[in-house]
């Protein structure tokens, strides 16, 4: 199957483009793709630049390349659109329809969807993810009283990524702590945990991805074998359940979707919405 050119068009970081784009671009299996990003188009020349490569992506490949925009000026809009491709202009499907609801007309104004326009936000997002680096795999400050969720869970379970994302995301403030042979071999968690029992959350994952995520990281000595893995994953399951605390399978489930059942399941707010 022929590779198909992806380009993110943006005035800005591209994320809104690339995010959107990549979750619609995961519905078609099998289909493999290019992905290039342009961002920070905020000239005619940008603009033309960009065209002249998508254009260039459309002779190599044979094929007209998918464009993703969240371009908001219209002049580079429409010099973009003679492009020789697919292309999706995110906020023109959108914006109409949205001018027609509200009886009013958009600002068309770049850099509304990211960067600093929000510095309370921004603000937010920068302490909770300090706060997560500060308590990651039980980290030495352990103010577990201000978290608003605590991740255990056995080594590479997926607890640090989802406290960044948490952070970055959400403005969320996510601590965790790794579950070691101190807690198998008691069975128990420590007290400083258990004063803040109504915020943990236990993750866990299937033995085998588990032991391929530790053989990427190690691949020799016992972290990485079978039977330590069965190990760990058994008595952290025994310790979820004497203590009843909820439990997430990280297994195929991306950094994004395991954040999602987290809020869900506690009912942590978000401090900040993207």
């Amino acid at each position: 199957m022929n590779e198909r050119t992806v380009f993110f068009l943006s005035d800005q970081t591209g994320v809104t483009a690339e995010t959107l784009g990549h979750s619609l671009l995961t519905q078609f299996d099998g289909q493999q793709f290019r992905q290039v990003t342009l961002p920070f188009i905020d000239c005619d020349d940008k603009a033309l630049e960009a065209v002249e490569k998508i254009n260039a992506a459309a002779r190599d490949d044979g094929m007209r390349p998918i464009v993703f925009s969240t371009l908001v000026q219209d002049e580079f809009r429409a010099i973009c659109r003679k492009a020789d491709s697919l292309h999706l202009d995110i906020f023109d499907a959108f914006l109409e329809s949205l001018e027609e609801e509200l009886q009013q007309k958009s600002t068309h104004e770049a850099g509304r969807a990211h960067g600093m326009s929000d510095i309370e936000s921004y603000m937010k997002r920068i302490e909770a993810t300090n706060f997560a680096l500060a308590n990651d795999d039980g980290g030495i400050t352990r103010n577990y009283e201000v978290a608003d969720v605590i991740l255990i869970g056995v080594s590479r379970s997926g607890k640090t990524p989802t406290c960044l994302y948490l952070a970055l995301q959400y403005g969320v403030y996510a601590a965790n702590f790794p579950l070691t042979d101190e807690e198998f071999d008691g069975g128990t968690l420590p007290d400083f945990l258990l004063t803040q029992k109504q915020k943990l959350v236990g993750l866990t994952i299937a033995p085998t991805r588990l032991q391929q995520i530790r053989k990427e990281r190690r691949a020799l000595g016992q972290y990485s074998s079978a039977q330590q893995v069965r190990y760990e994953l058994r008595e952290a399951e025994k310790i979820f359940k004497k203590y009843g605390i909820p439990q997430i399978d990280t297994t195929e489930f991306s950094i994004e979707e395991i954040s999602s059942r987290i809020l869900n399941s506690t009912g942590v707010e978000r401090r900040v919405r993207p």
